[in-house]
């Protein structure tokens, strides 16, 4: 039987290139589409089957950062699957994001500028808000919708004749320094973004520890600085167009800009191809893409603190026990 493969946060960028190349890859496989309305699900599948017309595009409706349409969205996929392959958690947001440029021009004088591009550390901030369930968006978006929509899943990821494998979408701006346990969801602070993306990776991390036993495994890639409608409202049009030509040179130093969509997913392309019993849970899959435009993967080990990882983990327990008692008649 053909692979079944979920991808959310599929009508853009990565997460759009992603799908293509996944069918580049394997034409075979059921390729199942999460975007927030059902206007994004059905243009976006009409845009894949204008270049791959004979693959098995389907469409399912979930908001990330509403508890409500996650549970609707997973009593769907459960009547509508056996079981999922793959499911690639790479919707998110970065709402308001600014750019400290005394940090940046710091950078400058000091030599870390370079480090400091290639992750955003100190000069990327954002604005945070609490969304309609009560909890801060950026965290409930990023993290937690995937969190509950993974164990919402849980009898279709696990006990199949074959692993299941869950790829999240983190950062290379995942920064223990970012994140707290007593403020998890980062609403004290100004670098939620960073925040989510570390508490992604720990979330990984304890999950495979969990459910390796059960044929579940869980990867995290870093698809590296893309341009895309995340990127673009960090700074106005006019400005990117003047900086472009000096961010395809600076690729000759970093790396991972690696600037197209295309380009960025291929970290999650190669997870697709590798054996998960093979691969290192504490390792991070970096997209990267050299001077000349060639693309490889790059891995790095991360900076997890499986401690406090474990805590976290609890911590989610919780606070999904919370939600499932605010929403027990959207339950089977």
């Amino acid at each position: 039987m053909e692979r079944v493969v979920l991808v959310t946060g599929a009508s853009g960028g990565v997460g759009l290139a992603l799908c293509q190349r996944l069918l580049e890859e394997d034409g075979r496989i059921h390729l199942c589409i999460a975007c927030r309305n059902e206007q994004k699900s059905e243009a976006t599948r009409d845009l894949i089957l204008a270049t791959h017309p004979a693959a098995q595009v389907s469409t399912v409706e979930v908001d990330l950062g509403n508890l409500a349409s996650i549970l609707r969205a997973a009593r769907e996929l459960r009547c509508r699957f056996r079981r999922l392959d793959f499911v690639y958690l790479n919707a998110g947001i970065m709402p308001n994001p600014h750019v400290n440029f005394k940090a940046l021009w710091h950078g400058l004088l000091t030599g870390k500028v370079l480090h400091m591009l290639t992750t955003a550390e100190g000069i990327m901030t954002q604005t945070d808000r609490l969304n309609g369930d009560g909890l801060q968006e950026v965290f409930a978006t990023n993290l937690f919708g995937h969190f509950m929509l993974v164990r919402q899943l849980q009898s279709l990821l696990c006990g199949n004749e074959k692993p299941s494998r869950l790829i999240w979408t983190s950062s290379s701006n995942a920064r223990e320094s970012a994140f707290s346990l007593s403020d998890y969801q980062h609403a004290k602070g100004q670098e939620s973004y960073s925040s989510s993306k570390y508490a992604t990776d720990m979330t990984s991390v304890v999950l495979n520890r969990k459910f390796n036993g059960q044929g579940l495994y869980s990867s995290v890639v870093c698809p590296g600085l893309v341009m895309s409608n995340m990127t673009y409202r960090i700074l106005p049009v006019f400005l990117w167009k003047l900086l472009m030509p000096i961010m395809w040179l600076i690729r000759f130093f970093a790396k991972t800009y690696t600037l197209t969509p295309y380009n960025g997913a291929e970290a999650h392309v190669w997870l697709f191809k590798q054996k998960p019993e093979y691969l290192d849970s504490l390792v991070k899959y970096h997209s990267c893409t050299s001077g000349l435009g060639k693309c490889y993967v790059e891995t790095r080990k991360m900076d997890v603190d499986e401690d406090t990882a474990e805590k976290f983990y609890q911590k989610l327990l919780e606070l999904e026990e919370q939600t499932l008692e605010k929403y027990h008649d959207l339950l089977d």
